[in-house]
């Protein structure tokens, strides 16, 4: 008899239906087509094991299972289960009735039960897309598809809670998630906070500018002056994740298989440090089995790459595409997918070998032409995708120990906030830019106009202190967002002047 079920296999963060046909006939072979991998085709003694385990008998006749469309690679043992379910209605074990309703996945255990399983969301949601009943899958994975509404979702434990459900011997109970509420409880909880961050004030200006406009920054200062304390807490001054934004970052975290149990939406912006000793594909994806990288883990979040120069060049001239874009195109021999990847960047380093240049109390004891030798580790078209170049002191030990308490992150939140509805109005009709750091020459040419005091300030700045000229348009651009946070129609010159004091590693001579 032939018997169809249904499961799914997810290709870069999108999912396609698989019609899994299985027909069993008379004969002693089993038979595996469509395309199958290696972990697929074990399934065979997953599966004998998990049925005879629980008193259901594996037929000893043909078998011949066909996954269509036979021209996508099926991966994994997400598997076993609709074909486990499949070779039990074809041999008459079970009621067929009812499963063409249903999108069923799961890896067996030898006993019957069900393990987790990666993609979740995304089959969920093309389950809905194609119109199916319901959606069976293991149980630590309900909570992550029941945020996909008008779909029940069935998560069990063991393969004869399936067998029983179909038979109608015992019902299921569909998990249920109010995907609203649990996202707006969860939105604003952090464990950390400006607050704890004593002194800096000037870095937390450049901070709370860059995440205004979605500028990229990066921090140079020396060993313990809090550059990556200051960096973790980015999240908490950027604006919320929007449903949408939430929907579309926790479907990159289930094909990744980072999704827990007990989390159905991810509801804070990511935040992904990654070591220095990270492969290309590692940070941007792919691999034998694609999978999303760093750069697409970290999309609508922060992507904090510590200690820049000493990540190997290779792996950071890979990102300069996917910092312009915001997304990542993968092209291989066998596929071509293609991940979002709209992160805000932010580096820190250290300003020479030693970590002591321009300290003052402490030393440099590099030789001369080490330091410009150290900072050229980063090539120019990198860090010309990089707006705002702050220089980091140590705090001084009357601030560390005073008791008075610090700006929170709320009430920057707050200021950033105001000024991303402002760059949302300026940028309503245009598709592809949120931000001001995602503006075009000419946008620049409409919105971001500067007077004529404005234009000497940026001349005389850019003869006296030796700026480059790709200084130019980042300066334009974070003086807007300045102009923004003030409230200002218009980028007056104290917005400029701020702006060109982000520009560091722009001036000649700054690395001796």
């Amino acid at each position: 008899m032939l018997v169809k079920t249904f499961g799914a296999a997810v290709q870069g963060i999108n999912a396609t239906i698989v019609t899994i046909e299985v027909n069993v006939s008379k004969g002693i072979r089993f038979l595996h087509v469509g395309l199958p991998d290696i972990a697929v085709k074990e399934s065979h003694e997953r599966m004998t094991s998990a049925l005879n385990y629980t008193g259901h008998d594996f037929p000893h006749q043909q078998i011949v299972i066909n996954m269509a469309p036979a021209d996508i690679r099926k991966e994994g043992s997400a598997y076993d289960l609709p074909m486990a379910i499949g070779i039990m209605a074809a041999s008459n074990k079970l009621k067929k009735s009812g499963l063409e309703q249903y999108v069923i996945m799961g890896e067996l255990s030898l006993d019957g039960g069900l393990r987790p399983i990666k993609g979740v969301l995304p089959i969920a949601i093309k389950a809905r897309e194609e119109g199916y009943k319901g959606f069976i899958l293991p149980k630590q994975n309900a909570q992550e598809a029941a945020v996909v509404n008008n779909l029940e979702v069935y998560g069990v434990e063991s393969i004869s809670e399936v067998i029983n459900f179909f038979n109608g011997t015992a019902p299921l109970e569909p998990t249920i998630v109010n995907t609203r509420e649990e996202f707006f409880n969860n939105i604003n909880l952090s464990e950390i906070d400006f607050a704890d961050v004593k002194g800096q004030e000037n870095v937390k200006r450049a901070l709370e500018v860059a995440a205004a406009g979605g500028h990229n920054i990066i921090m140079v200062g020396p060993p313990g002056a809090g550059k990556s304390m200051l960096a973790k807490r980015i999240p908490t001054i950027l604006p919320p994740l929007s449903l949408q934004e939430a929907l579309e970052t926790t479907k990159i975290h289930s094909v990744a298989g980072n999704i827990d149990s007990n989390t159905s939406l991810i509801s804070q912006r990511p935040f992904r440090s990654p070591h220095h000793t990270i492969s290309d594909v590692a940070l941007v994806g792919g691999g034998t089995f694609p999978q999303p990288g760093e750069i697409s883990l970290a999309h609508n979040g922060v992507l904090f790459l510590d200690e820049l120069p000493e990540f190997k060049r290779t792996v950071l001239e890979v990102m300069r595409q996917p910092l312009e874009d915001r997304k990542i195109c993968i092209s291989r021999a066998k596929f071509a997918i293609e991940y979002p990847a709209s992160f805000m960047l932010v580096a820190s380093m250290n300003p020479c070998p030693c970590g002591y240049y321009n300290h003052p109390d402490r030393e440099c004891v590099c030789g001369p032409g080490v330091v410009q030798k150290y900072l050229s580790r980063i090539s120019g078209p990198l860090l010309d995708r990089i707006d705002i170049h702050i220089e980091i002191v140590p705090v001084p030990f009357e601030k560390l120990s005073e008791m008075k308490d610090s700006e929170n992150s709320q009430t920057v939140r707050d200021r950033v906030i105001k000024s991303r509805q402002i760059q949302e109005l300026r940028f309503k009709d245009i598709d592809g830019v949120y931000c001001n750091a995602q503006m075009s020459s000419k946008q620049m040419r409409a919105f971001a106009q500067i007077d004529k005091p404005g234009s000497e300030l940026l001349k005389n700045a850019m003869q006296r202190l030796n700026l480059s000229a790709r200084a130019y348009d980042r300066i334009i651009k974070v003086g807007r967002t300045i102009a923004d946070l003030d409230n200002s129609e218009n980028i007056l010159s104290n917005h400029l002047a701020e702006a060109i004091n982000y520009r560091n590693l722009d001036r000649e001579g700054w690395a001796g």
